[in-house]
């Protein structure tokens, strides 16, 4: 089958390409590259006015005009590209905003891949309108929405979360679900939200490709490693700020047993290999599953401190802190956690082990595609 895979969030889409192309299909990822983090794609978008003047100028713009000079910019290469978006088998959005633009536009290039492809599915990965609605119902214990209840940070820091509750954004989604086949779900953040909606086709755990991450076997001989890497754009949404007091804690008690690195807004190539000589990953907080880096870093045998809640736990069957740490928005409990692995090193050694393990059986990029093929299928 031809498939155009639209958008990208880390390497969700170009790794289900890499289990689709093994399974013999064509398929081209269009996308960002997932901003700074670079990652790859076959057609890269740009975003100009992003920055500097050319930022001053848009926002000006904007306020006289109400006229998105990056959304300009990105509908102008879509139609530079316009060929790739016909006649494919299959057609999937990474989200209800892929395009990042503002809606008017994102509706018009949508309404051009409606109208030239039969089957066309939306993937729920990233905030959008049922995920963010459901969290600021209060339908989940704590949420990526919880930080900015809590008024940390400033609107505009949230605004890529809230804008999915907006007028226009909640058309938009009203717009796409009309008319997509279906929609599925990467990981338990996004399905919970959706198990009662009629276009829910369920869920496929994000792809992993485990042959192009080595595993490195910890070795506990001196100094335990903690790796914090902080992304500036969503520091409070991440929960950082969570993980910086209960380092501070930690720190603090045992200055001779640990050694923290910690890393700010870097390209994934340089990322990905950064922690490769910790034992300890601090990922992300307000999560109950897993996203694309907390799982690379899993494969790779770090202990993840991640989204591993109780809903995780059942669904595959896992028992509490054997494959992953749930770290809960407490820092005090977070460090409760980190001393308990520091002062047991053997079950550091275990739960890289185990937890090499769960992805490759869970989240293998070719069984992932398959499974996506399986629901598109069944949906055309």
């Amino acid at each position: 089958m031809k498939i155009l895979l639209i958008g990208e969030y880390n390497s969700s889409h170009y790794t289900l390409k890499e289990g689709l192309t093994t399974l013999g299909h064509d398929v081209t990822v269009i996308g960002f590259g997932d901003g700074f983090k670079k990652r790859t794609v076959d057609v890269n978008f740009t975003r100009n006015y992003s920055k500097g003047f050319p930022l001053f100028i848009k926002k000006l713009i904007y306020k006289f005009f109400k006229v998105d000079l990056t959304s300009l910019h990105i509908k102008k290469q879509f139609y530079k590209h316009r060929d790739l978006f016909k006649n494919n088998d299959v057609v999937q959005l990474i989200n209800e905003n892929s395009f990042t633009t503002v809606p008017k536009i994102e509706k018009e290039l949508l309404k051009y891949i409606f109208k030239n492809n039969k089957n066309v599915f939306l993937l729920s990965c990233g905030t959008d309108y049922p995920s963010v609605k459901y969290a600021m119902d209060g339908k989940f214990s704590y949420s990526i929405v919880t930080p900015y209840l809590q008024k940390k940070g400033t609107a505009q820091q949230f605004l890529h979360v809230t804008q999915y509750l907006t007028k226009d954004f909640v058309g938009l989604h009203k717009f796409i679900y009309k008319r997509i086949k279906g929609v599925i779900a990467s990981d338990l953040d996004y399905h919970i939200p959706l198990t009662e909606n009629e276009k829910y086709l369920g869920m496929v755990p994000n792809p992993v490709n485990t042959n192009q991450i080595k595993y490195i076997p910890q070795k506990i001989d001196g100094k335990i490693v903690i790796f914090h890497g902080i992304n500036d754009n969503n520091y409070y949404k991440k929960g950082n700020d969570l993980f910086e007091d209960a380092l501070k804690i930690i720190s603090e008690k045992y200055p001779d047993k640990i050694e923290v690195i910690t890393v700010r807004s870097v390209p994934y190539a340089e990322y990905i290999t950064l922690f490769d000589n910790a034992h300890i990953l601090l990922d992300q907080v307000f999560a109950y599953d897993q996203g694309f880096n907390a799982l690379e870093a899993m494969a790779k045998g770090k202990v993840v401190f991640t989204g591993a809640e109780k809903e995780w736990l059942d669904y595959y069957n896992l028992k509490k802190d054997t494959v992953a740490i749930n770290a809960l928005p407490d820092p005090a409990l977070i460090a409760e956690k980190l001393e308990w692995l520091i002062e047991h090193p053997e079950k550091i050694v275990e739960i890289s082990q185990n937890a090499r393990k769960f992805v490759e059986q869970e989240h293998d990029h070719v069984a992932s595609a398959s499974l996506y093929l399986e629901k598109w299928k069944a949906a055309f």
